[in-house]
């Protein structure tokens, strides 16, 4: 390994560049920013927390949706495979409360009889036993059950869920306890700084005042149980008479329609700027349809997407993962789903090793952080970063990763503060390096450059690796490394309006620009959190480019870069610009363009001036 670029010892805080999510699937207004020496007019102190409460808030509240939902998918797995046999239901629920320990206590409920596994949580007030009583009864008329959050005498947050077998009374009830929220709770708190961090004592800090953009309106994710879960954009419509071309070029100027999809007289449409109410009007007062309704879960993939044949079964994906779609991922997977020898590292927090959504993806990495010790993740953060890139496909099991088959290198370089230093950061590069990695992803950064940490980048990018970052959270323009660094493939932040993220960061150094708010992906406990960041944009581009290079191993470094800016898809002002970059990255316009490619960029010098040049 190089040890040139250690000669001396300057520690500054790389903290993951992280904010918690806003809302899952709900648009979110355009950032109007008001230029003030390159930044934003920051909120009042009092506003600036306000907003940060909310969005903390509403961060658990998605959380605690996409746990539900997994959750209930379990249940419902329990019921198909045992049918009325008791012996096959203990035995499934055995293996399931094995492999998520969030489930302390589930009964079973068949032909009258009731057996149960796991140990009731107890309250003062007798509360678990009156929300079983209710759920028992909701499983005799057939229908499902959700009891409100309540708290155990042992201090811990539990829910009560019921899911009805195919006959009255039938089901399964069980205790889901809902600590992640704590976690989550507590992690957001810090990287919005909300309390104090790093903790005090440990990392000396010159901090950078955040900007801010004006106020905008927060809608929390709809409430579990209510059949009204759908994409807010979207409406099916079935129509009898023909459309003419006419008819259909009249309707999408009509409702600025962004896409529209088609199965015999079905019609999926879905609006850049008509949210499902107004589209729902606008059909029934103009076109006379047989039914025109919400894009819920079960109508949302089967035989309604033109990637056929790629749209993953995934069950937290068709509700929950507006992400891939929006850069075309299923229409990208029809030319690769990846390689596994073409390794993406995670410089991160580590990775939850036996996550069991990640079985399977994962290859040896290092805890630089704790030597001799897994790259286990203590946090979060790398989780939630290693779940974009590359949770498994098709599993039947809570999200999609972008990748179906390239492998992760978990490479721990920040400790359990979720911090670390620019020293650790840069042995994690060397050692990714020399481990075989053709891809770094590295969701964390500050303002401070350090040379030692440059040398390796430079290592690594001189050894043909592809080298991505987040660009941060702050809202200002001032650089952030690594993502500046002329070798650094700078990303910002979009929201599923494709406009910039309101918290990410700018600049002439942005590359392009991916999805960014409300990211649902793996999170330690074997469970699943949605969370926004540039940290959550930078693994969709690492993944698009171990695609690159799984479809088109001859590629340079450069020539990778270059193939992603020259395909995204332009967003902002005409051309490159400060907010997005080339703008947001398209994995089948790269994809294509990469397996079509056969000449020979030449383009180190002239892509290292062009970004030195922006910084200037």
């Amino acid at each position: 390994m190089r040890k040139f670029w250690v000669t001396a010892i300057s520690v500054l805080t790389l903290v993951g560049l992280l904010i918690p999510a806003s809302r899952i699937l709900v648009p979110q207004q355009g950032a109007e920013l008001t230029e003030e020496h390159g930044r934003t007019s920051p909120l009042s102190a009092s506003s600036e927390q306000k907003q940060k409460l909310t969005a903390l808030q509403n961060d658990m509240n998605a959380t605690a949706l996409l746990m539900n939902a997994e959750t209930q998918k379990d249940f419902r797995n329990v019921l198909l495979q045992s049918g009325h046999s008791d012996g096959k239901a203990l035995a499934e629920i055995d293996s399931l409360m094995q492999e998520h320990t969030h489930i302390g206590y589930v009964s079973w409920h068949s032909d009258g009889r009731v057996q149960h596994r796991g140990e009731m949580p107890h309250t003062d007030n007798h509360l678990e036993e009156a929300y079983v009583q209710e759920a028992s009864v909701c499983l005799e008329k057939g229908q499902a059950y959700q009891s409100p959050a309540f708290e155990s005498t042992s201090g811990s947050r539990y829910i009560v869920l019921g899911v009805p077998g195919s006959e009255q009374g039938d089901g399964v009830i069980g205790f889901v306890k809902q600590d992640i929220m704590k976690s989550v709770e507590q992690h957001q708190k810090q990287n919005l700084r909300i309390v104090p961090y790093p903790a005090e004592g440990k990392y000396h800090i010159e901090s950078v005042k955040p900007n801010s953009t004006t106020d905008t309106t927060v809608r929390t994710g709809e409430d579990n149980g209510n059949a009204s879960h759908y994409y807010i954009r979207d409406v099916v419509v079935h129509i009898d008479q023909e459309l003419t071309e006419e008819d259909m070029n009249r309707i999408k100027s009509d409702i600025d329609a962004e896409s529209v999809q088609k199965q015999g007289d079905n019609y999926l449409f879905r609006s850049r700027t008509m949210e499902t109410k107004e589209l729902l009007h606008y059909f029934q007062t103009n076109w006379k349809p047989r039914f025109a309704e919400p894009n819920y879960l079960y109508l949302t993939n089967e035989g309604m997407n033109e990637a056929s044949g790629n749209v993953p079964n995934d069950a937290l994906y068709s509700q929950y993962q507006w992400n891939l779609p929006s850069i075309e991922a299923e229409k990208g997977w029809a030319v690769s789903k990846g390689d596994e020898s073409v390794i993406i590292a995670v410089l991160d927090t580590g990775v939850q090793l036996n996550h069991p959504d990640l079985q399977g993806r994962l290859i040896d990495g290092v805890n630089i952080v704790k030597e001799n010790s897994e790259p286990s993740d203590d946090v979060g953060h790398g989780t939630h970063v290693a779940g974009i890139i590359g949770a498994a496909v098709n599993n039947g099991e809570g999200v999609a990763g972008v990748s179906w088959f390239n492998k992760l290198m978990p490479v721990k370089v920040l400790d359990s503060s979720g911090a670390g230093s620019t020293y650790a950061v840069a042995q994690g590069i060397i050692w990714a390096v020399d481990h075989g990695a053709k891809v770094i992803n590295m969701s964390l950064g500050n303002y401070a450059e350090a040379e030692f940490l440059h040398d390796a980048i430079k290592y690594a990018y001189e050894r043909d690796v592809v080298l991505i970052a987040a660009s941060g959270n702050d809202n200002t323009e001032r650089p952030g490394y690594p993502a500046a660094y002329p070798e650094v493939f700078a990303v910002a932040a979009t929201n599923n309006n494709k406009e910039k993220a309101s918290f990410s960061n700018y600049g002439s150094y942005i590359d392009v620009a991916a999805p960014g708010d409300s990211i649902a992906s793996t999170y330690p406990g074997s469970q699943y959190a949605a969370l926004s960041g540039t940290s959550m944009a930078s693994p969709h581009v690492a993944a698009l480019a171990g695609l690159i290079r799984s479809v088109n191993p001859d590629l340079t470094n450069e020539e990778v870069m270059e193939l992603m800016r020259s395909s995204a898809r332009d967003l902002g002002e005409e051309g490159r610009d400060k907010y997005f970059g080339y703008g947001e990255i398209d994995v089948i316009g790269a994809l294509s363009a990469a397996a079509n490619y056969t000449g020979a960029l030449q383009t180190y010098p002239k892509q290292v001036k062009r970004k030195l040049d922006r910084l200037q």
